[in-house]
């Protein structure tokens, strides 16, 4: 422990900076670093952590409220693949004109996706109608990569 003036000259005999760390603390804690380097280790460490992060991926598949079986079944393949890879799933059904009668076959057929899937992903939230679009969010079942 040196009092400032004195850290001050050691600093600068070996050619470093006096940083602060703690300010709040009595008397306040200084380091004698390289800052430049202190800031480009910081700088890195961050980036290492980032990129750590999962990044979550959303696909989308899109319905009509009166969509064939065949078309089901080629749509319901590409939402498994989605969610053996790790991707979120929001199915949604579109609504155009008046075809927004039929809503209830629109949640009919989000509810029947949700249930040939629950062995590949759970459903994080259920049909719920936003305007033209009723959308469903399925998340896939952890450990399924």
């Amino acid at each position: 422990m040196y009092p400032i003036r004195k850290a001050k000259e050691i600093a600068k005999e070996q050619e470093l900076d006096l940083v602060e760390i703690s300010p709040n603390a009595n008397p306040p804690v200084c380091k004698i670093i390289d800052y430049k380097k202190f800031l480009y280790e910081q700088k890195k460490r961050e980036k290492a952590l980032k990129a750590k992060q999962a990044k979550v991926v959303i696909k989308e598949i899109r319905f009509g409220p009166q969509t064939d079986d065949h078309d089901y079944e080629f749509k319901k393949r590409h939402a498994e693949k989605f969610l053996k890879d790790g991707a979120k799933l929001k199915a949604y059904v579109f609504f155009k004109g008046r075809s927004i009668v039929y809503k209830d076959q629109g949640e009919i057929l989000l509810l029947r996706l949700a249930q040939e899937l629950e062995d590949l992903g759970k459903v994080e939230q259920m049909p719920k109608l936003e305007g033209k679009r009723m959308t469903m969010f399925i998340a896939p079942k952890t450990g399924k990569k």
